[in-house]
């Protein structure tokens, strides 16, 4: 019988941060399998590991509707469950976007992970998509920062970022689930990044999330990577610098996301968190 172990990941409380299925020996687990566990399981994301060559190890993430290519909350569950039963404080993990190496550390109050992403970069982005995602989400033009535009941004998926103008915008999420989703779809990003920027390294965040049949995500660490990248390529932070990301607050799950941003445009971006069994 398959073990699903289930951690909340950026966050020590179980009852915070998002929670992620995690398991630990998929090697005779096809695809269907894969989905139908995360589906049973329902969290945004379950991670699947196998054993690959040279001591890495081969990851999947699954959402209850689909296959994702990366998911950094599961990544940080996955390497914290890894290293608590087998002692391996660093990995190599294979993903469909790419090889991201994790090391995990004990700070004497639990483990915390860090990812480091794969190469990250940006996009420009149409403005007929803008108008579209605006309206989906049931935004005017008006309520945007102007000082973060719009962009595609990634490492390891692709997320639509966009800048929210006043804290009291991005805490009123309410948009439209299927017209988002169908237009999430034809472009292929895998959530809508919104930002508020509290201070020049701290950031308030929520990600819309239809693709997985997932209203919202309460931490999303491949977008926390991406919001590193996207800062840097615009030069709107200085690196190296470490940013500070809220997100989950709004939904009643609040989560912690440590993003090290490096000097150097073609570098991976590091994110790191903690990890706790839930139940």
């Amino acid at each position: 019988m398959t073990e699903v172990l289930r951690y909340a990941a950026f966050t020590d409380d179980p009852a915070g941060g998002n929670p992620a299925g995690v398991v630990l020996d998929a090697s005779e687990l096809d695809e269907t399998a894969m989905q139908a566990i995360a589906a049973e399981v329902g969290y945004s994301e379950t991670a699947f590991l196998t054993a690959g060559a040279d001591r890495a190890l081969i990851v999947r993430y699954f959402s209850p509707e689909t296959e994702v290519p990366f998911c950094g909350h599961a990544t940080i569950a996955a390497a914290v469950a890894y290293a608590e039963r087998y002692g391996t404080a660093d990995l190599h993990l294979e993903t469909a976007s790419g090889r991201v190496d994790v090391y995990v550390v004990d700070s004497g109050a639990g483990p915390i992970a860090t990812l480091t992403s794969v190469e990250p970069h940006i996009e420009e982005v149409l403005a007929d998509d803008v108008g579209e995602a605006l309206a989906a989400l049931r935004w005017d033009a008006t309520e945007l920062d102007v000082a973060l535009p719009a962009r595609v941004a990634y490492a390891g998926a692709r997320h639509l970022l966009l800048g929210a103008a006043t804290r009291g915008r991005l805490a009123a999420l309410d948009y439209d689930f299927a017209r988002l989703r169908r237009l999430m779809e034809a472009r292929d990003w895998v959530t809508v990044a919104l930002v508020f920027r509290c201070d020049a390294t701290t950031f308030d965040a929520r990600n819309p999330f239809p693709t997985g049949g997932v209203v919202e995500d309460p931490a999303t660490g491949a977008a926390a990577a991406a919001l590193g990248a996207y800062l840097r390529a615009l030069g709107l932070i200085a690196p190296p610098v470490r940013l500070t990301v809220h997100q989950g607050e709004d939904i009643g799950r609040p989560s912690l996301l440590l993003v090290d941003v490096p000097a150097g445009a073609h570098t991976g971006i590091r994110v790191s968190g903690r990890a706790v069994p839930i139940g």
